[in-house]
C-alpha cells in the first residue's frame, strides 16, 4: 500500500498546487491513500465546509488539522458531522467534550483499511492533553480494525517530535510531523518499522514566509507592530512524503520526501 501525505495546505495557492500536481503524483506513485493537513486552507487560517469538500473532490481522503482548527466558526459544527476532517485527539475535553473526531478509519481505493490519528504537541503550543499517552492508547484501540495507522503530529519542537516518533515506533505505520511549514530532511524508517519525518513541510506559496507575504513578516520582525497577515501569491509549492507499508504487518518499508512546484 502506498500513501501520500501532504503538508499544511495554505490558502488558494496551496489548493491550486494540489489541483495541478496531485493527479500526476497519484498516477506516478500508484497511491492508494491521500492524507493532507488542511488547517490553513481558508486564507491561511482555519478550514470551512466548502473548502474541505473542494479538497475531497481533488482526491484527498482524510484531512488533518491542528491549532488553527477552530479559526473559522463553522468548523465547530462541521467537524461534528464530518469524520474525514479530524482535529487533535488530545484536545482538552470540556463539559460536553471537544467537537469532532481525533481519528478515523477509512477504506482505501484498493479496498484496504487504514487509520489516521491527529495529535498536537505541547512544547511552545497550547496546553493539550499528553500526546504520547493519548496517541498510544488510540493506536492500540485501532489495532482491532487495522495495523496500518498514520499519525499527524502537529507540533513545534523538533525534540518533542523525535521523541514521539521513537515512542510510537513499532506501534504505527508512520509519524508525520506538521505545523512548522518547513520541510526537514530527516525522513527514515525507525528500528521498529515506523516511517518518520520531523516536518513534511507546506503546500502553499513558494515565495513566502511559511505561506504569508514575506514583506509583512519582515516588517513585523523589524517594528513589532500588529498587522493583518495575507497569504502570498505566485508559484505554488507542494511538500509531501510517499510512504509504502506492508499489507500484512502495517509496518513501513519505504518513505520518500517530495518537494514540487507548479
Amino acid at each position: 500500500m502506498k500513501t501520500l501525505f501532504m503538508g499544511d495546505i495554505v490558502g488558494k495557492t496551496g489548493r491550486d498546487a494540489i489541483k495541478k500536481l496531485l493527479p500526476n503524483l497519484v498516477s506516478m506513485y500508484k497511491i492508494d491513500l491521500v492524507i493532507a493537513n488542511g488547517e490553513n486552507a481558508a486564507g491561511g487560517f482555519g478550514i470551512t465546509e466548502s473548502l474541505a469538500q473542494e479538497l475531497f473532490d481533488l482526491g484527498i481522503h482524510v484531512i488533518t488539522t491542528g491549532n488553527h482548527v477552530w479559526d473559522k466558526k463553522e468548523a465547530v459544527s462541521y467537524l461534528s458531522k464530518e469524520n474525514r476532517v479530524i482535529r487533535p485527539l488530545n484536545y482538552p475535553q470540556g463539559p460536553h467534550g471537544a467537537p469532532g473526531y481525533g481519528s478515523v478509519v477509512v477504506e482505501t481505493s484498493s479496498g484496504r483499511k487504514a487509520a489516521v490519528i491527529n495529535v498536537s504537541g505541547r512544547v511552545f503550543m497550547n496546553l493539550f492533553d499528553c500526546p504520547f499517552r493519548t496517541a498510544k492508547a488510540e493506536a492500540e484501540r485501532l489495532k482491532a480494525e487495522t495495523d496500518t495507522i498514520f499519525i499527524d503530529l502537529h507540533a513545534e519542537a523538533t525534540s518533542e517530535k523525535v521523541a514521539f516518533g521513537y515512542y510510537m515506533d513499532g506501534l504505527v505505520s508512520a509519524v508525520v510531523g506538521t505545523h512548522t511549514h518547513v520541510q526537514t530532511a530527516d525522513e527514515k524508517i525507525l528500528p521498529g518499522g515506523t516511517a518518520y519525518i520531523t516536518d513534511v513541510g507546506m503546500t502553499g506559496p513558494h515565495t513566502s514566509v511559511i505561506g504569508i507575504e514575506k514583506d509583512q513578516i519582515i516588517e513585523r520582525f523589524l517594528y513589532h507592530m500588529p498587522m493583518k497577515y495575507e497569504v502570498a501569491n505566485g508559484k505554488g509549492l507542494l511538500c509531501a512524503v510517499v510512504i509504502e507499508t506492508d499489507d500484512k504487518t502495517g509496518k513501513a518499508t519505504a518513505i520518500q520526501r517530495l518537494m514540487l512546484t507548479n
